[in-house]
């Protein structure tokens, strides 16, 4: 570098750089890299004390010789067939990969549909159904995963499904559905709304001029969707993908309800359950490594994949309309008779939430019995568990504090300063994303007990600090996208304007900027404070280091009390964990009608 170049980079860093931007820098990066990078890149030191040779061993690694056998046929007497869909196992390591890639793969097909339909076909009932089709994305943990295992699981004669079969319908089959395959049925049922939004949101923002000029050209129906449609959209596609692979990989809920424990996520889960009775894991830190390594090259890969496939749309300027068309005949038939079926056969979970919370028993029976409003009384009145409800209520409400006050630093300089360099800032505060919630879990627990063992930065001694500080780094990119996007809709001008005038960089800040994005900022806010309400693989693990969940002054936030009312026999009762979810599913429903109605801005959904 000249000294020409030099002089004027020192010149633009003397104007950018006063006490206050030195802040808005130094915090975050601290931040982020004290509570988001160390803790995840402990994962490397814990998994050097495990040798990684032993992962090959046929529990992690056994792609040769699987067991299980799929689907079996079982005939029965009286020629009643039970029909078992259990999965092979191939070991740890290929059971979550195999897993998350089917599960992607499926749920993608599925959200391409659904989001083909709404976006480019006019018909009575598409609010409906646009409604519908988000509702399995209301986060209710464990509960739902509960619920499929009682209408497909591994209840022989009982569950919905072969009663409905055996009685309704007088079919000699009974069938269940459990082990990885229980896994993948959730998951796919759970994830496949984060396909249809960004698909949609895709399909939406292509300009119609494009497939108008290629229809002009001869090409029409699946050719047209196939060279022009698809490619377009194959971004808003890629990230909704690789969003599913990283939740299907890291979700914990399913596994242990349908008590399938060959896969990462339940072995590391395991893990803390291990060390409240003294008991450690060693290759846990090795299993960590393997999943963060697993996530960030599907996340990185997929991003350089269509990053190489880029799709230019040139437009005149203003809005456009997206090209909306009147079904057919056929077309109606197929979107009441497929589509909607489909999103209905989704929406079960979330509905047999509702049902559950307000039945007093469902047992060996295939449908809940009886109503009550009890459950939801019991909150109140059962031992530890409004205690739960307080706990997230305060973990959450301290996270968001920290997470609008990084997401501001973070936007800011990225948006209104120019030094080389400040784009890794962003980059830090979207990692998130791609990192799966049990290894920063598992990173907070190695890396602050062997620093500061004994404080409060200690899991093993109160768990709430370490809770709060891994919910601000794990919701962060909620607010940290919408307030950037804020930022980027107001013009540098007004800064410069006012700083002519005289008023300071935190004057512009606090008196001009933040009025402007208070829409941005409180639409961050809210986002991020229900999911860390309904936050599961952080809550799950490091909560349950809190304490005995039945007592009144345990440190577990909500989703630990949820696990605890469904697994443990002493307080198994799922109505009150099912009531639990449904106050979950009513925040995130307040979240999106405040979000979408009243702040007029597009609800986002990034994780659980």
């Amino acid at each position: 570098m000249g000294n020409e170049p030099r002089r004027r980079l020192l010149s633009r860093l003397l104007y950018e750089l006063d006490a206050f931007t030195l802040v808005e820098i130094l915090f975050p990066l601290f931040m982020l890299v004290f509570f988001l990078l160390l803790p995840v890149l402990s994962t490397f030191e814990a998994a050097a004390q495990y040798r990684l040779s032993n992962l090959l061993g046929k529990s992690f690694w056994n792609p040769w010789e699987p067991t299980g056998q799929g689907v079996r046929v079982i005939e029965g007497v009286g020629g009643v067939s039970r029909i078992v869909v259990e999965g092979w196992n191939f070991g740890v390591i290929l059971n979550s990969v195999l897993n998350a890639a089917f599960v992607t793969t499926i749920a993608s097909l599925l959200g391409i549909v659904v989001a083909f339909v709404l976006a480019r076909y006019e018909f009575p009932g598409k609010s409906l159904l646009r409604v519908m089709a988000i509702i399995p994305l209301l986060v209710t943990p464990f509960v739902n995963a509960y619920v499929i295992k009682k209408l497909f699981g591994p209840t022989f004669g009982t569950n919905t499904l072969s009663w409905f079969l055996h009685n309704v319908l007088h079919l000699p089959i009974y069938v269940e559905v459990r082990d990885l395959a229980g896994v993948a049925l959730t998951q796919i049922i759970t994830f496949y709304p984060i396909v249809y939004l960004n698909m949609f949101s895709a399909l939406l923002n292509i300009d119609p001029s494009l497939e108008e000029q290629a229809e002009n050209l001869g090409s029409r129906g699946f050719k047209l969707f196939r060279t022009v449609t698809f490619p377009l959209a194959l971004p808003g596609l890629a990230a909704g993908a690789a969003l599913v692979f990283i939740f299907s990989l890291e979700d914990v809920g399913a596994p242990i309800i349908f008590g399938f424990r060959d896969v990462l996520s339940y072995r590391i889960f395991a893990y803390f359950v291990g060390l409240s009775a003294g008991v450690r894991s060693p290759e846990t830190g090795a299993l960590a490594l393997v999943m963060l390594l697993i996530a960030l090259t599907v996340f990185i890969g997929i991003r350089q994949y269509v990053s190489l496939r880029q799709y230019a749309m040139i437009s005149k300027g203003g809005r456009w309309k997206p090209r909306v068309s009147r079904p057919g005949v056929k077309g109606l038939l197929a979107i009441y008779l497929a589509v909607f079926p489909l999103v209905v056969f989704t929406m079960l979970p979330q509905l047999g939430v509702v049902v559950l919370s307000v039945s007093e028993r469902w047992g060996t029976s295939p449908l809940p019995h009886g109503f009550t409003l009890s459950n939801f009384a019991g909150i109140v009145h059962r031992s530890g568990v409004f205690r739960g409800v307080l706990n997230s209520f305060t973990y959450s409400t301290a996270a968001v504090g920290i997470i609008v006050l990084v997401a501001v630093s973070v936007s800011y300089v990225v948006s209104r300063l120019r030094i080389p360099g400040l784009a890794a800032l962003d980059t830090l505060a979207t990692m998130p994303i791609a990192i799966p919630g049990l290894v920063v879990a598992y990173g907070y627990f190695f890396f602050f007990r062997g620093i500061a063992k004994g404080t409060m930065l200690d899991p093993l001694r109160d768990p709430a600090i370490p809770i709060i500080l891994a919910y601000s780094v794990r919701r962060l990119p909620f607010a940290a996208r919408s307030i950037f996007a804020g930022f980027s809709q107001i013009h540098q001008a007004l800064d410069e304007a006012a700083m002519n005038l005289g008023a300071s960089r935190f004057k512009v800040l606090s008196s001009i900027l933040l009025p402007m994005l208070l829409l941005n900022v409180a639409s961050g806010t809210l986002l991020s404070f229900v999911y860390c309400m309904g936050e599961t693989s952080v809550s799950v693990t490091l909560g349950g280091l809190g304490g005995d969940v039945g007592t009144p002054d345990h440190r577990g936030p909500i989703t630990m009390v949820i696990y605890d009312l469904i697994s443990n026999p002493r307080a198994n009762s799922i109505q009150l964990a099912a009531a639990l979810g449904v106050i979950l599913m009513a925040l995130q429903i307040t979240a999106i009608v405040v979000i979408t109605l009243v702040f007029k801005q597009s609800y986002a959904f990034i994780g659980v």
